[in-house]
Parts: C-alpha cells; structure tokens; sequence
C-alpha cells in the first residue's frame, strides 16, 4: 500500500474528454515541441492550439506535422500543413517554433473516424489569418534563445532538442 494525503471531495472530478464540433474556431498557438514518431524513425512538429472565444474558450487541439518520416507523402502533406500555418500567422521563416507562440488563428476542425478504434476525433483542416480587428491582445511571444549560428541556419525539425551539442 501507499499513504497519500487526499480529498476527493475537495477536488471538482474530471469531465469525459468531449471532441469539439466541427466547425472554425478562433485560437492561439500555446506551445509546440518536435517529437520522435512511435517508430522512432522520424519525427514530427507538434503544435498545441488554444480556443480563446466562444463556448469552447479553453479548449485545446493540436496539429502534428511529419518533418522525417520514411514515408515521402507523410512529409509532403506534413510540411504543406505546417507551410500553411506559417502563412496565417504570418512568420514564413521560422528558426524556432517558440516564434510561433502566442499568434492569433483560424482553424478549421474536421472530425474524422479513428482507424484501429472508430472513436471520432479532431483534425485541424484548414488554417486562416485572423484580422488585426478581431484579434484579441495576446501576450507577446517570448524571444527565441540565442543559439549557436549554425545551429541556429538549421530548421527546427534539423537541430538537436535535447539540449546536448551535436
């Protein structure tokens, strides 16, 4: 057995995870991180996406964007999407994704079937520019550490994210 130290009734429980309705929602990007497949044998952009309007407000989603993968088209459909995200936000040449953080834009959501379990869940479709008059004032995006000039000529998927120097 372990002792702990907790109240239930102290604590609002958890809701079941609900899949948010097709449609466009206002959002910014929260936080991002590139990530190894489950293979391992390549690795993706992972942004998370924050609803910040509407009954949805709060609500997160997140797009994955092949980078590496054995799997040419993954990573043609992947850096198309990741292409399009830039353009709405408008930060064509990121050398970080910490660069994207806190940027207004629309998304479009699609639910789709899941192929092993036939559960639904969010895929973002589509991304637009929010216009200057409808963007909420979001808190600016942190300044990108200084890094090393030729790490810092590679794209984010090419650097070493561990911290260690290659």
């Amino acid at each position: 057995m372990a002792s702990i130290n907790f109240n239930a009734a102290e604590v609002e429980p958890s809701q079941e995870f609900q899949i948010l309705p097709e449609g466009k929602y206002e959002a910014v990007i929260a936080d991002s991180d590139v990530k190894e497949t489950r293979s391992g044998s390549g690795k993706y952009v992972q942004i998370e996406f924050e609803v910040v309007s509407g009954e949805h407000r709060g609500r997160k989603i997140w797009g994955r964007y092949n980078i590496e993968n054995q799997n040419p088209d993954a990573v043609r459909i992947g850096r198309a999407d990741f292409s399009a995200l830039c353009h709405a936000v408008n930060v064509l040449n990121p050398s970080d994704t910490c660069e994207l953080h806190n940027l207004p834009v629309i998304l479009t959501v699609k639910c789709k079937k899941q192929k092993d379990t036939g559960e639904l869940e969010n895929v973002i479709r589509g991304y637009a520019a929010r216009s200057a008059a409808n963007a909420p004032v979001a808190a600016p995006a942190p300044a990108p550490q200084p890094q090393a000039a030729a790490a810092s000529s590679l794209p984010p998927w090419a650097r070493n994210t561990s911290g260690a120097q290659a």
